[in-house]
Order: structure tokens, then sequence, then C-alpha cells
């Protein structure tokens, strides 16, 4: 009796492990058995990996074939697995050499052909096979730029199972179609696309108090939400965050990249230091935005945002529930999806934007001359934000039509500029919680604000907590709000001045 066996790796959202794929060739009528908890696609592994062994000339074994997933209580899913499973079986018949796949990760989907085919996750998976001692991966020709990403691992691109069955020890009579090959040429020279720095917010007509809102909000991490009618700039100004954002740190960056790497968008990004930036439409559901997906859960938009920015327009217009699913991910970072195969937490911290108009026609300004909304209308429209929500969003600030085309006066700041000084905020923030790891002052607890927050800086929020313009979760935001205000301004400890325009930042839609 000979086993053969071959080394892949699976994923359950951005968890990893090791999979060790058996194959064994017993006598018995002829069928291919395959087991480990599959799923629907991997199941399919069978039809494919039987018709690329035979489009190479090797003659497919007439008896029982069974091949082991372990472990076999962990789910796997996808064709990723594809190459694994043809290389364990092709050692089981003696057919290549087990030396060559007894310390290396084989991965890849096959087509009936023979080709194979690019996978989506390779950037973690090969971090998993580093980490784990395994230090040669068979990887597809498509997947050779991210692969190389990741030090300590010897690549070895393959465009075809018979090339595998030669570098193996094997023999095999393939040949490569010359569209594919085109294809795949095509796919991996393709330059990652890049943030655009073209848009910077010297390009945003007036508008000084939002742009030192979102200079604010950038500082220290905070959630904000604009008010205005259409045309004034909301939308534009959102798109301008991440290019005043400090660059990712480099665990940042790979981090964001292993996330984009799953979802199969890291070809167009490469690993860049530019915050992420999503926008999903209004219509999107619950599980666009938190993930979701059949068997094991995808990542959603706002995991796409992690590290980043995710703003929604028209934030009245998003559904309830999906409203209310960012209730957990805003205050934990982390998004859990249950699913019939298994619970996946996903990174899901994000810096949220939301706009809105001041009604649903959305000339309800000023006078509101123009104005067609009832007032049931204006109630239900911002019911949808509701009171947890908003409580959330640290600054809330209204954006007003723009007046002038003159620009004359003073020149507007390029978004540099003010990158500079939302670094040395932020530097200032990181070595004050230096020893509490926390990156920013969205993240302090409520305890070290009401401790370390001087008393005349505190006495502010204690009136505006009487008079209930504040509840207690808003003054701790408040006074976030005012640390990082100190830190813009190059101050040890907020003022009651910081405490008080953190106040103004928070209220403003209520006055």
């Amino acid at each position: 009796m000979h086993i053969g066996s071959a080394l892949s790796v699976g994923l359950l959202g951005l968890r990893t492990f090791t999979i060790q794929v058996q194959a064994f060739i017993s006598p018995g009528l002829p069928y291919f058995s395959l087991i480990g908890l599959p799923d629907t696609a991997l199941s399919e592994a069978r039809e494919r990996v039987k018709s690329a062994c035979t489009s190479c000339g090797l003659e497919w074994p007439g008896t029982r074939v069974t091949v082991n997933l372990s472990p076999a209580s962990l789910p796997k899913r996808g064709a990723m697995h594809d190459l694994a499973i043809a290389a364990a079986v092709l050692e089981a018949a003696r057919a290549i050499d087990e030396e060559s796949t007894r310390h290396a990760i084989a991965m890849g989907e096959l087509n009936l052909d023979g080709t194979v085919l690019p996978v989506n996750g390779m950037l973690p998976i090969l971090m998993h096979a580093r980490d784990h001692g395994i230090m040669r991966a068979y990887v597809p020709e498509g997947n050779v730029d991210e692969a190389r990403l990741v030090s300590g691992v010897t690549v070895v691109p393959i465009r075809h199972l018979g090339e595998f069955i030669e570098r193996c020890g094997g023999e095999a009579r393939w040949t490569l179609d010359t569209a594919v090959d085109l294809a795949q040429s095509a796919a991996g020279d393709a330059p990652p696309a890049r943030h655009d720095d073209t848009v910077d917010m010297e390009q945003v007509l007036g508008q000084p108090e939002t742009k030192w809102a979102l200079e604010v909000a950038a500082a220290g991490g905070h959630h904000i939400l604009m008010t205005g009618p259409p045309g004034t700039g909301k939308t534009m100004l959102a798109s301008r965050l991440p290019g005043i954002l400090p660059p990712l740190s480099d665990a940042e960056q790979l981090e964001v990249a292993q996330i984009r790497s799953i979802c199969g968008t890291l070809p167009e990004y490469g690993i860049s230091p530019v915050p992420p930036f999503e926008a999903p439409h209004h219509t999107a559901s619950v599980a666009a935005l938190t993930g979701g997906g059949s068997g094991i859960a995808q990542p959603g938009a706002i995991t796409r945002a992690h590290s980043g920015v995710l703003f929604l327009d028209e934030a009245p217009e998003f559904s309830p529930r999906a409203l209310q699913s960012l209730r957990e991910p805003l205050e934990t970072g982390m998004v859990s999806l249950s699913r019939a195969k298994g619970t996946t937490m996903y990174p899901a911290r994000f810096q949220l934007v939301m706009a809105a108009n001041p009604c649903p026609c959305g000339h309800g300004w000023g006078r509101a001359t123009g104005c067609t909304c009832k007032p049931q209308e204006r109630l239900r429209y911002w019911n949808r934000l509701s009171g947890p929500i908003l409580d959330r969003i640290d600054i809330q600030v209204d954006v007003p039509p723009v007046t002038s085309l003159d620009r004359s006066g003073a020149a507007p700041e390029s978004s540099a500029s003010i990158r500079e000084r939302v670094t040395q905020a932020r530097l200032a923030a990181q070595e004050r919680f230096a020893d509490r790891g926390w990156a920013c002052n969205a993240r302090a607890t409520g305890e070290w604000l009401r401790t370390n927050t001087p008393r005349a800086a505190r006495l502010c929020v204690d009136k505006a907590l009487e008079s209930e313009r504040l509840s207690l979760r808003g003054a701790d935001r408040t006074l976030r709000l005012a640390w990082t205000l100190a830190d813009l301004g190059g101050r040890t400890v907020p003022t009651a001045d910081d405490t008080a325009a953190g106040i103004m930042l928070r209220t403003r839609l209520r006055q």
C-alpha cells in the first residue's frame, strides 16, 4: 500500500491552516472519492483533476481512488486545492517523486486541459507557509507577482499540470494553449493601480470650516457626518480624506494587502501606503456591507475599508438594518459573521464618513423656500439615522452652499500640507499612548479620558451633560475631540476652549 501526500493551505476568513492531502489507490470498482468537508466547488475537483491528468498523457487508475483532506473537522472551500489533490494522486501512482512535494505547498485551480489558473488569497497563504517552516511553493503563473511579496519562500511558477509533473521528476505530454499563455502574461504584466495623486484638497472651492473638521477627524481617527444641500461638495471632500490621512505603517499595509488578496483585488493595488477608500451605494444590503455568502462568509465593504475610510453617501437612504449592522464594528473594530459551516472574524477598524441632505428633496436649507417635503417626511428621513448611530459619530458638521466662485483670497491648502499637521498630531497621540497600544485619540477609553483631562477642561462637558446636550458616550467622545484639538495645537493637555470646540463639533446638528 502506498499513500501519496501533498500540502495545501486553507482559508477561513483571514485565518489560515495547513491541509494535508492524502491519496490512496486501492482495488475495487473505478471511483474517485473526496472526503474531509469539501464544499461544492472543491467536490467538483474530482472531474477537473481526472481530466487534467488524462490530458497530460497519464493513464488514470482504473480502480478506487480516495483522497482525504486533513484536518477533516475544518471546512475546505474553493478550487485552490486542485493542484495539491493532483499531486497527491500522482504521488500515490508513483508518477512523480515524493521528495519534491514533501516540504512544499501546491496551490492552484486546474482546467480540464491541465492549465493552472490563479487563485485568491495567495498572500496570507504564503505567509502561513513561511511561518510554519514551509519554504517552497508551487503557485500559478498568474499569482507569481503576489507570491514574491513574501520573502523567505521559494516560489515555483506553474502554468500547466504537465509542467508541474516534470518539475517533480515525472514525465508528461503537454502543450500550453497560446491564448491562455498570453492571458496569463498580460495579467502578470498589468501595472497595479495607485491612488490618484491629482485628487487634492486644494481643488475644493470654499468650505474652510468643513476642511478643518475633516482635518480634526483625520488627526484623531474620528467618525464624521456632513449635512448640506446637494452640490456643496460633500462627496468631493470625503473622497479627499485618504489624501490627508497619515500613510499606512508596514504592518497596516500588509494587513490591507491580505484582505485585498482574499477579495482578488491585490493585483490592482499592490502593497500601498495609501489608506483604502470604500463607497458602497445606498442600496447595498447588510451582506454587502458586513460580508456574506454561502459556506464561509467573504469580506464586505467595511472589511475592505479596514485601516481606511468607509464613505456612506446619502446615508439616510441606506436601510435601517444596514446602518444598525455598523454598530458592533464601530465599537470593536471587528465583524463576526456566522454561517452554517462556521463563524468568521474579519478586521473592520475603519473611519466612517457619512453625508446627508437636510431633507429628502435636498432643499430644506436656510429659508427652505424650494423644499417640498412635509414635516413627517423629514422626520422619517432623519429617523433612519438612529440615536445610537449618531451618538457614535464624533463630528457632525453642516456643509453650506458655496456663495462665490472667486478664489482671489488666500490660496487653499493642499492635501500634503494638511497631512503634515495630521501626521504630527498622530505621532503625539501615539507617543502619549505608547504603553497602551492606541494608535489615535479615537481609541482612548472613557476612563483614561476622564482621569487625565484637566478639571477646567471638563467643566463645560459637565454642563452639557446636565442640560442633556450630551449623553455619557457623547461626553467621552467630546473629550477625545478635545485631545485631538490639543495635539493639532501643539499642547500637551486640552484646554477649556478645546473642550468647547469639541462640543460644537459634536452637537451642531442638534442646536
